[in-house]
């Protein structure tokens, strides 16, 4: 009679004992050492070499920038970039973390006129234009916050409870809230408000701009969340595929909710620091913006497919596209050509992505 073989394979001849060792399901110390994927290790150096690319690229700018601006390399100039900056980066923050989870959040721009706006209005005067409830700044600055919480709690309903496309769902929260925005202030220009609403840009340590030191903050600690902490690596698990993130017992839904909604947050804050920056709050504040946070994020590293990018990336991309501009207005180059040249970056590092990751872009 016949013996069954173990786990079921089938009997035959005794193998040959010149042949290479088999790798057993339990690994022992005869076991042998798998090699790794030559692919896969050339892809993680071909993502590594395109992050780090921007900080040679940057150095590079700043070098050109004192060549054709003698003005350029100034501390006033360097601190005024990064002050110029900060709102950005809070943006490109908010829309990384969407980014990593393989969402869209368009109406971000909007966000950072509407949510300041309503906190404006609710401490100005009626005689100047608000709403003649005269709140405590305290308060007008909270409801700022709960203002970006609110709408990226609605998209976050739309898009992970309803399942509506992410793209058209904010794209169309982005023309409401403009037109928002535009209804509320009448069109006009909103000033007056308490120092309270310019204290991140006016109040400065080591003569760098606190919004500058706590844009830095949230990136350094948004990166160490994302590198060390299981939040972060389910952000990634559910970019990389969201089916197999919820079959290891990821709360996916959850986490999207919340995503969007700490994403809309930032912006208020982003909305907050470019109204201390720029003194006011005009009726189109923001606008256009997200094609600049595009750019950041998409030369930073951050994948569209989702599941991919580093918060050194997209700081680095933040910081690049400050230089570049800075740079162009320097050199008196007209403001349109500046979004020409964004728009060029954004299909360079779109053509660098596919080449680094060798896959087809969705």
């Amino acid at each position: 009679m016949a013996t069954a073989s173990p786990r079921g394979t089938t009997p035959g001849p005794p193998a040959d004992q010149s042949a290479a060792p088999v790798s057993e399901t339990k690994a022992g110390p005869l076991s042998p050492v798998r090699a790794p994927d030559p692919r896969t290790a050339k892809t993680v150096l071909l993502r590594r070499a395109r992050e780090l690319a921007l900080v040679p690229a940057l150095l590079l700018l700043l070098v050109l920038g004192a060549v054709v601006n003698d003005s350029f390399l100034t501390e006033r100039n360097l601190i005024s970039i990064l002050g110029a900056s900060a709102a950005l980066a809070m943006v490109v923050l908010a829309e990384s973390l969407v980014l990593i989870t393989g969402k869209f959040d368009l109406s971000l721009e909007s966000v950072v006129g509407i949510a300041p706006a309503v906190g404006a209005l609710l401490v100005l005067p009626a005689a100047q234009s608000g709403w003649g409830t005269e709140f405590p700044a305290a308060l007008a600055l909270l409801a700022i916050l709960v203002v970006g919480a609110v709408i990226g709690a609605f998209n976050g309903i739309l898009v992970v409870k309803l399942k509506l496309n992410a793209f058209i769902v904010t794209l169309a929260m982005l023309i409401i809230l403009r037109g928002l925005l535009v209804g509320a202030t009448k069109g006009k220009t909103l000033f007056g408000m308490p120092d309270a609403f310019f204290t991140l840009a006016t109040t400065t340590f080591l003569r760098v701009p606190m919004s500058v030191w706590l844009a830095a903050i949230a990136f350094g600690v948004t990166g160490l969340v994302l590198r060390y902490h299981r939040v972060g690596r389910a952000l990634y698990a559910i970019g990389g595929n969201a089916d197999a993130a919820r079959a290891a017992g990821i709360r996916v839904e959850r986490v999207m909710l919340g995503v969007f909604v700490v994403a809309g947050v930032l912006a208020s804050v982003g909305g907050i620091m470019q109204t201390g920056y720029v003194g006011a709050i005009s009726a189109n504040q923001g606008n256009n913006m997200i094609f600049t946070v595009f750019a950041a994020a998409v030369i930073g590293g951050i994948s569209l497919d989702g599941g991919k990018g580093t918060m050194f990336g997209a700081l680095t991309g933040v910081l690049l596209l400050g230089v570049v501009q800075n740079l162009l207005t320097l050199a008196q180059v007209p403001s349109f050509w500046i979004q020409a040249i964004y728009g060029g970056i954004i299909l360079v590092a779109l053509m660098i992505a596919r080449v680094t990751t060798g896959r087809a872009q969705d």
